[in-house]
């Protein structure tokens, strides 16, 4: 039986929140969201499958699906695998690319390729998606080894949150690396999630 929802968004934790909010704002209550752990990042070998997984149990439920997700670091799997089941998916090889702009995020890496990023979700879970899952907190002399070739830390704000911003900075100075906010908003979330939904309404 197919769902009266006519589209399901299949979410990287990362940005289920801004997914969420994107649809509040658009009172799309057809839309419904489901999410894939963020920790993935750190196996993205295990991104591509995990999504597949997704789709191929929605198949009965919903007639039309998008994936939430840039490429992560599949190296192009993620895209094989939407090919093969008809998916498409936000542009982009991460979501620094749709939440700064594809053409502001690759000037500020031309500007400083030495730049590590950080989202609102990945503020808040700094410490145990970087420091701790990169062995840091257990092994120090790890730093250096990660992150001694890089000179900045750009938060891409969603929000404007003092909290986050001094938890940015506070990752910054744990890293030694200089410090820059720069506001995103959604970015291109807003336009991409919007063309997917009308497509999928005017399909159904």
């Amino acid at each position: 039986m197919v769902n009266s929802a006519p589209i399901l968004v299949i979410t990287c934790a990362a940005i289920a929140r801004e997914v969420n909010e994107i649809k509040k704002l658009g009172q799309w209550s057809q839309m419904d969201l489901q999410a894939i752990t963020a920790d993935l990042h750190a196996r993205p070998e295990k991104i591509a499958p995990a999504v597949a997984s997704k789709i191929d149990a929605a198949r009965d439920k919903y007639e039309h699906i998008f994936v939430a997700y840039g490429d992560c670091g599949t190296s192009g799997e993620l895209d094989r695998v939407l090919e093969e089941r008809g998916v498409k998916r936000l542009p982009g090889a991460h979501c620094y690319d749709f939440l700064a702009g594809r053409d502001n995020y690759q000037q500020m890496q031309e500007d400083e390729p030495g730049t590590f990023y950080l989202t609102d979700f990945l503020t808040q879970h700094f410490q145990r998606l970087v420091i701790e899952i990169l062995g840091i907190d257990r092994h120090p002399e790890l730093l250096e080894m990660y992150f001694g070739n890089y000179t900045r830390l750009v938060y891409l704000a969603q929000t404007d949150s003092a909290e986050l911003t001094a938890l940015a900075q506070d990752a910054a100075a744990q890293l030694g690396v200089r410090f820059e906010r720069v506001f995103t908003g959604m970015g291109e979330m807003v336009p991409e999630l919007d063309a997917a939904m009308q497509e999928a309404m005017w399909r159904n």
